[in-house]
Formats: C-alpha cells, sequence, structure tokens
C-alpha cells in the first residue's frame, strides 16, 4: 500500500467490469484505476450501472486493506450524477478525484451511413454526455474546497482514425475526440479555481471491452484480433489496464499538482507511427 492519495476521496465511473475473454482477469481501465487509487490511500467511490460489478471491486479494494463503497448510477443521468455526488459527500465529506471511464462501443461497425441515429445518441450520451453529466455534480464541491482532479478517459482514435478496421469506429471515434475537447475546454475554465482537467488517450489496449467488439470487426476470431492488435503497436504488444491505471494515479496525484490541459497517450508508441 502507498500513500500518494491518503486522504483523499476518489470517484471512479465504470469502475466495474464485463468479463471480456475468458483468458484474461475481467479488470478494464475502471476497475484497476479504483483497485490502484485505494492502494494508495484513496477512500473510493466505485460507480457502476452494475452495482454487483462494482460491488466486486469494492470487496477486491476491501481485501487489499483499503476503502471502498459501491454506488449504482446511470451516468447519462444528470440526476443519477448528482445522487452519486450527494452520496459520496454524505459519506466521505468531500469529493477530491472525479474518473470518467463510462464508455461503450457502437453496437454495429460502420461509418457515417452505415451507423444509425440511435446507435450515435448511445455512443454520444454514454462517452461523452455522461462526463458532462459527472463534472456538473461534483464541480459545486470541489470549487467549495478549491481543489480538485478530474480525468477523463478518451481514446487514441480521438486523433487517430486511419487504420483501416478503424473506419468502422466512426461514432466511437467522433465521440472521443469531444471528451478531447470537454477536457481542455473544463481545464482552461477551472485553472485558476485549484480544480485540474487532464486526459488519458488508451492506444490499442487489452481491456475486456474489445472483445464485444470481436464478432462485428474481427469475425468472431478472437487469436486474429490479438495479433493485429500487438503487430500494428511499436512495442508489438497490446497494453494493459494497469497502464493506464498507474498513468492515471501520476495525473490526479499531487505530483502532477503543476499539470493541467494535458491529453497523455499510453499507447506503446502506436502515435508514432502516424506522425501525430
Amino acid at each position: 500500500m502507498g500513500d500518494s492519495l491518503k486522504g483523499k476521496v476518489a470517484i471512479v465511473t465504470g469502475a466495474g467490469s464485463i468479463q471480456g475473454a475468458q483468458d484474461r482477469e475481467p479488470i478494464g481501465n475502471g476497475r484497476a484505476a479504483a483497485i490502484v487509487y485505494g492502494r494508495e490511500g484513496a477512500k473510493v467511490m466505485a460507480v457502476d450501472i452494475r452495482l454487483e460489478s462494482a460491488k466486486e471491486t469494492k470487496q477486491t479494494i476491501e481485501k487489499e486493506g483499503g476503502i471502498c463503497s459501491a454506488f449504482r448510477a446511470d451516468v447519462t443521468r444528470a440526476q443519477e450524477c448528482q445522487l452519486m455526488a450527494e452520496e459520496c459527500l454524505k459519506t466521505y465529506s468531500r469529493i477530491d478525484i472525479l474518473h470518467n471511464n463510462v464508455g461503450v462501443v457502437p453496437r454495429k461497425p460502420g461509418g457515417i451511413l452505415e451507423v444509425d441515429e440511435e446507435d450515435w445518441d448511445l455512443v454520444m450520451n454514454t462517452n461523452l454526455k455522461s462526463m458532462f453529466n459527472t463534472c456538473r455534480a461534483v464541480l459545486p464541491q470541489m470549487l467549495n474546497q478549491r481543489s480538485g482532479s478530474i480525468l477523463n478517459i478518451s481514446s487514441i482514435g480521438a486523433i487517430f482514425y486511419g487504420y483501416p478496421r478503424m473506419l468502422k469506429m466512426f461514432t466511437y471515434f467522433v465521440s472521443k475526440a469531444g471528451v478531447n475537447a470537454l477536457t481542455r475546454c473544463l481545464a482552461a475554465e477551472l485553472a485558476d479555481k485549484g480544480i485540474r482537467v487532464n486526459a488519458i488517450m488508451p492506444g490499442a489496449m487489452d481491456t475486456p471491452m474489445i472483445y464485444a467488439g470481436v464478432t462485428g470487426l474481427y469475425n468472431a476470431d478472437m487469436e486474429a484480433m490479438r495479433r493485429e492488435r500487438n503487430n500494428m503497436i511499436p512495442m508489438k504488444q497490446m497494453g494493459e489496464p494497469w497502464d493506464v491505471a498507474y498513468a492515471a494515479l501520476f495525473l490526479v496525484s499531487e505530483r502532477a499538482k503543476y499539470i493541467t490541459g494535458q491529453i497523455l497517450a499510453v499507447d506503446g508508441g502506436l502515435l508514432l507511427t502516424t506522425g501525430a
């Protein structure tokens, strides 16, 4: 156990995890971040639309000697985000960190003429509007404290979308470009108020979410997907949820107290292949 977040209270949305591949632990970026924050001394509110999954994260943190509560919320709904913030204050009396991790991929891969309005709304509401909602819910408390750190999970797809198969992720990448813009706009607005806002753009990570897209993009061939993703990365391997979690730990900690408005790629060098 560390102490870089000792005395801090962190809300982590999307802190549960789906199963993913059977030969991988059911740990996505949100669960990994919540666990790492707990290991570093933060009191964690693990938020997920699937309460049982949030409780699994809570159990892991508590087994390691940390402090965590589980809360169910659909973060696409502003009222539920407000209840989330109120419950955090009731339980822990403050909010120091908001880690926005909730995200979905399109149900049907495709470009602008292949996706439909329903899928567009699902992805935009989940990936972008949810962060708008959670930020509005926690910011009054952070402003009152004159301190806080917001960390948004974006994607390298926000700026890297020329890879042929990636063109099928149109709505996802547009939503993540919006996350980057939201991050910079908030950082500029809040910089003189003691609140920092940054984002992480994960690259081709080996998380449970990617296996949900195997059928649509890889004809259910899981090993073909792994080979292709590994080979496209200069380091020749996908990253792990822990890689994102430890980058997040730095950005929300006091070690990054002079960093705001930054968008960090955690991608094994993938953006090097684009010149971006």
